[in-house]
């Protein structure tokens, strides 16, 4: 076999093989089917297209993915993170009319990194199931928002705030950069610390990693803190391209879009291993496929029924026992006709 089809034969088996795959294929169709999907204009100096929407709006979404996939490398799971962005969207806003805003942007990620020790400390210290103890602040949470805000939707006219969410640098929207800067961190504490090893070494093996003089108990208050800081951020950067903070409605159900990128972009739900990259990409995907059935003009109330039908198309095509029953029973089928 040739080095080129080896190193090809390499690269499908790889975690991250197919969700680049179905990125691939959706931005395919997009060029195929979507006129003008991939046209960009250049306006006052800034970049404009279906592309640039895409990188804009995922960028909350693979902001708190990230977070979550360290929590899922530990065999954990966090459904509160939609509720800890509402409530540092409410906790900023609220702040701004009395305080600097450098004083609201960091009350917000504190706020953020309590509610992830709060996670963390029901799951490390008292043992709480990770389903059951963030459920408690996902719905506390929006709670605490309303509280916060007293019900009502508050608005800011602060326009340093709003360019967080809006603004522009160098052409592209600035959350992109607070996405890349995210993912540029945590991958840093991966690849050349030794917190990123002892985080899949815990994941991977509780046990043994105890006996190896780690503590999976600050390990998992360390990561619940880092996924409530990037709910966080997601929810500064949600309020502020807004402009007002929303307790019902901000974030809601960015965490199951959060846990579809982390799982679509091949980290494991048994912990373990994780691909940041993966992650990355599994999110660019949903974003590309909710931005693609909204250009195709198909009904609201259809839309969350495409949107799961081509997940689980593929997620199954990532299952390489899906893979193998599907390859067996083709075989089958050719040799029978």
């Amino acid at each position: 076999m040739s080095l080129i089809k080896q190193r090809a034969l390499n690269f499908t088996r790889m975690k991250i093989f197919w969700p680049v795959l179905a990125l691939t294929a959706i931005l395919l169709f997009n060029f195929i089917f979507v006129p003008g999907f991939f046209q960009i204009e250049i306006k006052d100096g800034h970049l404009f297209g279906s592309l640039i929407d895409v990188l804009n709006r995922a960028a909350p979404t693979l902001i708190i993915a990230i977070g979550m996939t360290l929590v899922i490398a530990k065999e954990g799971i966090d459904i509160s993170v939609g509720s800890v962005l509402a409530i540092a969207g409410a906790v900023s806003i609220s702040l701004l009319e009395s305080t600097p805003l450098w004083i609201a942007i960091l009350a917000a990620l504190a706020v953020g990194i309590l509610c992830g020790l709060w996670n963390g400390m029901l799951v490390s210290v008292f043992g709480i199931q990770p389903m059951v103890g963030t459920l408690i602040l996902m719905t506390v949470g929006r709670g605490i928002a309303q509280l916060i805000t007293e019900g009502q939707v508050l608005t800011t006219s602060n326009a340093a705030y709003g360019y967080i969410g809006k603004g522009f640098l160098f052409g592209l929207p600035f959350s992109v950069y607070v996405a890349a800067a995210v993912f540029g961190l945590v991958y840093v504490l991966k690849k050349r610390t030794a917190l990123g090893l002892f985080l899949e070494a815990t994941g991977t093996n509780k046990i043994s990693s105890e006996y190896a003089g780690v503590e999976p108990r600050k390990i998992y208050l360390f990561v619940y803190a880092v996924c409530g800081l990037c709910a966080a951020i997601a929810g500064l950067l949600v309020s502020s391209n807004i402009s007002s903070a929303d307790a019902n409605n901000a974030g809601l159900w960015i965490e199951l879009d959060a846990i579809l990128a982390v799982v679509i972009g091949g980290t494991s739900m048994r912990g373990g291993r994780f691909y940041l990259a993966g992650t990355v990409v599994g999110a660019l995907f949903i974003q590309s496929l909710s931005t693609t059935i909204y250009s195709m003009g198909i009904p609201p109330e259809r839309i969350l029924v495409v949107k799961a039908f081509v997940v689980i198309v593929v997620s199954l095509l990532q299952s390489e026992r899906f893979r193998e029953l599907f390859q067996s029973r083709t075989k089958q089928a050719v040799a029978e006709s």
